[in-house]
């Protein structure tokens, strides 16, 4: 299995709920940024605009609070590869511990955005998403 660095952050005061740690949805903005960068390496340099990415799927499990100021990075990987679909999960851990803080897990389709249908992976993708994960 191979694990990409897709997000490294800081959680600033202004993500913090009442309680003092990170805010569920500032947890679901970091592993979407990952998303992009994971999602980007399968697509690849010449992914055609009209084509996109469908979440159907995410279940988020949190491990650990996560308070102000810490330095949090994500790693991803490819767990599984579908037909038109892929499975995969990010990690996020304290950058300088290597706690883990919170595990995401998404199903997410490619779509076709101008038939507005999902799509089968191209061959290249499904080598390169083969080549991120445990496929």
């Amino acid at each position: 299995m191979t694990d990409t660095i897709t997000f490294a952050g800081v959680v600033h005061p202004w993500m913090c709920d009442t309680m003092g740690h990170l805010n569920v949805r500032h947890y679901v903005a970091m592993f979407d940024d990952a998303s992009f960068q994971l999602l980007g390496r399968v697509a690849g340099p010449e992914s055609h605009p009209s084509h996109g990415w469908a979440d159907v799927r995410m279940e988020v499990e949190y491990k650990h609070e996560t308070p102000v100021g810490k330095l949090v990075t994500i790693r991803s990987h490819i767990e599984s590869v579908g037909s038109s679909s892929l499975t995969y999960v990010h990690e996020m851990s304290g950058t300088l511990d290597d706690r883990l803080h919170a595990r995401m897990r998404t199903v997410t389709v490619r779509f076709d955005l101008s038939a507005r249908a999902k799509r089968p992976l191209d061959d290249g993708e499904r080598e390169r998403a083969l080549a991120l994960g445990s496929g």
